[in-house]
């Protein structure tokens, strides 16, 4: 089931990146600075009451020029109440309400979808001053008074739109069907593939609409299994105005990746390897999906004997902070080897949901120690006196040990390797956590 989304929306110079960063910041210590996945700080996790949502920050609304302002506002308003389930919508006391408050909080009121009203810079302590009150003109209930530099007022803020969000909401899909993202930037051919995948040997396909989001899913039931396909297609950068339609790509990149199992990762192969591709697989990978590179137009590149494994090469290269990825070359326009590629979804599906027994994993541990010596620092030695699998996607071991700090990253590597060697394990991360012994 997807993580609930709760969206940070409002002009600029109203403090929300502060507020964002407040917010998240119960969870600072664990979101990993992966290259290009959390850095931009557009979407993180946030934990409150042992609940956990998504924060998306929107950012302000960029004035390029005078006549683009309102439909700049507009545009960035209506992505974050499509791809939201909750909605904060942040003023600031000291310019009181502003044309652009009330343009915004219009069209909050128009989507239906609950709002959250956070009146911002409420620094003092005590009764809240007069002009406070001006915000119930904004017709969205009663305001919240926050401070985001000093955290006064944040955990009302929370307890405000976590009792807004809909924690039960059911899955509408079948446990036993496998939930595809098609992600990448755009005009990879994400939407070609998802027709080519659903118009072929399709036997029932259906068009739902994702429950609060606005990607559409796709259900397909072929010779292969069935599926849910997720498309994140339909937001294209048209010029330079538009840079924050950029960051929503990737926002909807996200939210995809939370509803799967499998996450097939879109390349053009005429253009190759971007930035933005390792931005959204980093992040699948750190959500411990199952993972594909499907290397897309690939009838329109000009071959030799050769030239598909110097390709792999090359991006076995640049994909190597996920060297257990494997690649399948497509043509969604022709449909060249579209149902290897269905056969590679099933085969990371499975991996990524494996379990190992401890007998056997054990085994393989004595093998690999004795194979190599664990490292020792002044005299101490690294013992490990035993493994388990605590959980499955992705699967995740636990090894107990004398000392945590002796068992270096080079060993842990050394591990999961004999671990994948033994088990396959194609296609899905593996998190190895190290507790000592008494823990």
């Amino acid at each position: 089931m997807a993580i609930p989304v709760i969206a940070v929306v409002g002009r600029p110079n109203v403090g929300k990146s502060t507020l964002f960063n407040k917010l998240i910041g119960q969870r600072l210590s664990i979101v990993e600075d992966t290259p290009g996945v959390t850095r931009d700080r557009i979407y993180a996790p946030c934990e409150w009451r042992g609940k956990e949502v998504m924060l998306a920050d929107t950012g302000g609304i960029e004035p390029y020029s005078g006549d683009v302002i309102l439909s700049q506002m507009r545009r960035q308003a209506q992505l974050a109440i499509d791809s939201a389930d909750v909605i904060i919508l942040v003023t600031d006391l000291r310019s009181g309400v502003t044309a652009t408050d009330l343009e915004v909080a219009n069209m909050l009121k128009k989507s239906g979808k609950p709002v959250v009203l956070c009146v911002n810079k409420c620094d003092s302590i005590g009764e809240v001053p007069p002009e406070f009150y001006e915000f119930y003109n904004l017709g969205l209930g009663d305001p919240v008074a926050v401070s985001s530099v000093h955290g006064h007022g944040t955990g009302d803020l929370l307890d405000a739109a976590f009792d807004l969000v809909d924690f039960d909401r059911a899955d509408p899909y079948d446990g036993d069907m496998v939930k595809v993202a098609i992600i990448g930037k755009p005009n990879v051919g994400k939407s070609s593939l998802v027709n080519r995948m659903s118009g072929e040997e399709r036997a029932i396909v259906s068009d739902i609409a994702g429950t609060t989001r606005d990607a559409t899913d796709t259900v397909v039931e072929n010779a292969h299994g069935r599926y849910v396909l997720i498309d994140t297609a339909g937001i294209r950068r048209k010029s330079k105005v538009e840079e924050e339609i950029e960051r929503y790509s990737v926002l909807r990149a996200y939210m995809a990746v939370d509803r799967a199992d499998v996450a097939v990762i879109v390349i053009d192969a005429t253009v190759g390897f971007t930035e933005q591709d390792s931005k959204v697989a980093g992040y699948a990978h750190e959500q411990g999906k199952g993972c594909v590179v499907a290397v897309n137009k690939w009838d329109a590149v000009e071959k030799t004997d050769k030239t598909m494994q110097e390709y792999q090469k090359d991006l076995e290269e640049k994909f190597s902070f996920m060297s257990y990825v494997p690649f399948v070359f497509i043509s969604a326009l022709t449909g060249q080897r579209v149902d290897k590629l269905f056969e590679m979804i099933n085969i990371v599906s499975q991996q990524n949901a494996m379990r190992i027994s401890t007998g056997v994993l054990n085994d393989i541990l004595a093998y690999a120690t004795s194979r190599v010596q664990p490292p020792s620092d002044k005299g101490k030695r690294l013992k490990i006196y035993y493994m388990t699998q605590a959980s499955t996607k992705p699967p995740t071991f636990v090894a107990f040990v004398n000392r945590a700090e002796l068992f270096h990253f080079s060993y842990q590597r050394y591990l999961e390797n004999q671990i994948r060697e033994n088990f396959g394990l194609i296609g899905t991360p593996i998190r190895l956590i190290v507790r000592e012994r008494g823990d």
